[in-house]
Formats: structure tokens, sequence, C-alpha cells
């Protein structure tokens, strides 16, 4: 992520966790099939940016091994302590403001962050300019405009709710900043600037115990912001947390768009 005090989902907060631990269950294959294509191997170099958890990072040190290494970066470390050891390195870093924690990387990845980050046309130039000739960059970014309902079967008040709730989500998110709709640009950022068998697709779940635990763990994280800004009663967000623990929602993400190319 980025040094914004702005930023609405800090990772110090006791639901942090709670969120990367459902992004793992829910993006993680995709993730992971995507980075498989590429041949990730034994002495591979990869930049793993605003790391937030701990699930990819794990996963890539294992496929480089010891003669490879992973640098995962963020504003906020606090997540990552665990894996703060070879052939993982552990920066505070801010992809939208400072150099590259490194050049010849094989790949760099960041899953769920450029929507959040101010300066996204020199984040992108950043990552892009510490890859190798050849070297792989994949972001994978979520577009909530593209798909702005938490519940897209709306048959019931509860359903009705949901996607109020989600609507003021949204619009915490776009008072702070995020593009909603960058995910969807990705294939064409991509190929003007410079690289080259330029791919994509999305995954969307519509229904899943993680994305009920997410939203729960989302809701409990902006509950104060969603009260003082207006858009919900604490008697509503009680109501919508006990049907979401109910296990009777069909509750949805955003599409998660991922985008990958090669550096010439």
């Amino acid at each position: 992520m980025t040094r914004n005090d702005g930023y609405l989902l800090d990772n110090r907060q006791t639901e942090a966790g709670e969120r990367f631990d459902a992004f793992a269950t829910l993006f993680d294959p995709t993730t992971f099939r995507h980075i498989e294509g590429f041949g990730i191997g034994a002495g591979w170099r990869c930049w793993e940016v605003g790391a937030g958890g701990t699930s990819v990072v794990s996963w890539m040190a294992k496929k480089v091994g010891p003669t490879g290494k992973i640098v995962a970066t963020d504003i906020d470390t606090s997540q990552l302590s665990s894996d703060a050891r070879p052939p993982v390195e552990v920066r505070v870093h801010d992809v939208s403001a400072d150099e590259p924690p490194g050049e010849g990387f094989d790949l760099v990845h960041a899953r769920l962050v450029l929507v959040h980050v101010p300066d996204r046309e020199r984040a992108l130039s950043s990552m892009i300019e510490s890859l190798r000739p050849g070297g792989r960059l994949l972001i994978e970014d979520a577009d909530p405009a593209l798909q702005p309902l938490i519940c897209p079967d709306e048959y019931g008040p509860e359903q009705q709710l949901a996607n109020r709730l989600r609507q003021g989500f949204r619009k915490l998110l776009a008072d702070r900043g995020a593009d909603l709709s960058y995910g969807r640009r990705l294939p064409r950022l991509l190929r003007e600037a410079g690289l080259r068998q330029v791919t994509a697709d999305a995954y969307f779940p519509i229904t899943s115990p993680a994305c009920a635990a997410l939203e729960s763990a989302t809701v409990r994280q902006i509950r104060d912001q969603l009260v003082t800004g207006g858009i919900a009663t604490d008697e509503d967000i009680d109501r919508h947390l006990a049907n979401v623990a109910s296990g009777r929602m069909d509750l949805a993400t955003a599409p998660l768009i991922s985008a990958w190319g090669r550096k010439p």
C-alpha cells in the first residue's frame, strides 16, 4: 500500500488479519495458477508489492527455494513479521513514492493494491522498471464499479440492506481516492507501458463462506466510518452482521481482474 492517512482498511486493526485470510481463501488459487504458468522456480527473484498478509509470500518462498529471493513490501509490515527470514526480505516501502527495492526481478506481483494507491501511474512504472528483460508483471485488482453489489440476487430486505451498506463502503473508498473502475483498465495500461504478450482474466465468486467472512470483517472494521458518515446506524450494522452470520446470504465480491505481461 502507500503512506496515505486516509486509507480506510488499516493493517494494524484486528479485522485486517481476518480479511487477509479471506482473501487468501478466495484468491490464492487464481494468483498461484497465473504464477505457476510463468514457470516460477528455484532461483527466481520476486517482488511482492503491498504484501499485506503472508500467504502469497510463503508460497513464493517455497517455489524459489534457498537460491531465490522474495522481497515483500508494504507501508505496514506488521502482518509479515513471521515471514521475515531467507529467502524472504521484508521492507517498509511505498510503491508510489519510493524507489524500487531492487532490480532484475523475474516477477513482480501486486494484488488488491493499486486501486488504493494515489499515484498509480508512478507505482506501475516503478514495478516495470524493476523487472529484468523478459520478466513478468502480474497485477490483480478489483473493479467494484463493474459489479457493485454484495448481493447480486437482491430478493429481500436482508439483501437490500447488504447492498446499501456496500454502496456506502464504496463511497468511503472513493472519498479516500480509490479508483473503483481501475481493474478493467489494466490490460490497456500494461500495453501502453510497453509490456508484451498482455493477457487478462477475471474471477468472480458469488457465494462462499470466505465471502461471508470477508464481509463480516470488513463491516466491523469500517463500522465507525459507516455510522459517523450517516450511511448506517449501529442497529443497521448489527442486523446485517447477524444476517451474514446466519449463513443464508449469497454474498459476492467485486470481480478480481488479473492482467499480466512480459517486459521486452
